[in-house]
């Protein structure tokens, strides 16, 4: 880029988000929580929303989200990220307050708080990454390990008489009243950033609107948990994570 093209803004294509910091990123390669950071932060940007921003991060690949996007930050214990949010909101009610959870802190041990929050209708955004799996920990299998899954505790796959179904948390949120907006996403291609972008930003604007709860969940992969390639991993997840979790809004009464 020439210095001609930094003094005009209008010629620059794109950028990377002034709220992501400049760290390399820890992820394993494919993984999803990258391309999400970069949304947050731009739409954090965007809104002219980071002096009010408030994020809250659990245990779990979901943490080092405080590394990457420059916003204030909680760490919360394990699966209570809903209810620490629900504090800081009620203390704080002008800000803009989000959790940023895994699938098996949301859907595992924090499962109360995620369903009571929700049922509240606390003015809080949960996004929610599914990979289907516990990926800092080993690979276990999680709440959302499809039927069938190998994981490094179900190595012959997962069996519904012994491991239970898969637990569908997104659309049980939506059914709750506190909720105003819900909906499943993904970060796979480009023009799933643009929708999930899109999501986040709705949520976003109904939080501080005082609409409710908004969950966005992100089915997302986990190369190194699923023992794949990127790009198999991306494969993966269309043939497999989209039939039993398919994209799309589930609730939307933010108009």
């Amino acid at each position: 880029m020439t210095p001609e093209q930094i003094k005009q803004p209008e010629n620059i294509v794109a950028c990377k988000p002034r709220l992501l910091n400049d760290r390399t990123m820890h992820y394993c390669p494919g993984c999803s929580h990258g391309v999400v950071h970069k949304l947050v932060a731009e739409v954090i940007e965007e809104m002219g929303a980071e002096h009010i921003a408030i994020g809250v991060a659990p245990v779990g690949c979901a943490v080092f989200a405080y590394n990457y996007i420059d916003v204030d930050w909680i760490e919360a214990a394990h699966g209570r990220a809903p209810a620490v949010a629900t504090a800081v909101k009620r203390l704080n009610p002008s800000r803009l307050v989000f959790t940023y959870q895994g699938d098996g802190d949301l859907a595992a041990i924090g499962t109360a708080e995620t369903i009571h929050a929700a049922n509240r209708g606390e003015n809080i955004v949960i996004i929610f990454i599914n990979n289907g799996i516990y990926g800092m920990t080993g690979g276990q299998m999680a709440p959302t390990t499809l039927e069938g899954m190998v994981t490094a505790t179900t190595p012959y796959g997962r069996r519904i008489d012994i491991n239970g179904h898969p637990l569908n948390i997104t659309p049980l949120l939506a059914a709750l009243p506190g909720t105003c907006y819900v909906t499943r996403q993904s970060v796979h291609t480009a023009a799933a950033v643009r929708k999930t972008k899109k999501a986040i930003r709705k949520a976003f604007d109904a939080s501080l609107k005082g609409l409710g709860t908004s969950v966005i969940e992100i089915v997302s992969t986990c190369s190194s948990g699923w023992k794949l390639s990127p790009v198999k991993a991306n494969e993966w997840m269309e043939n497999n994570m989209f039939a039993a979790y398919p994209p799309g809004d589930i609730k939307d009464i933010t108009e």
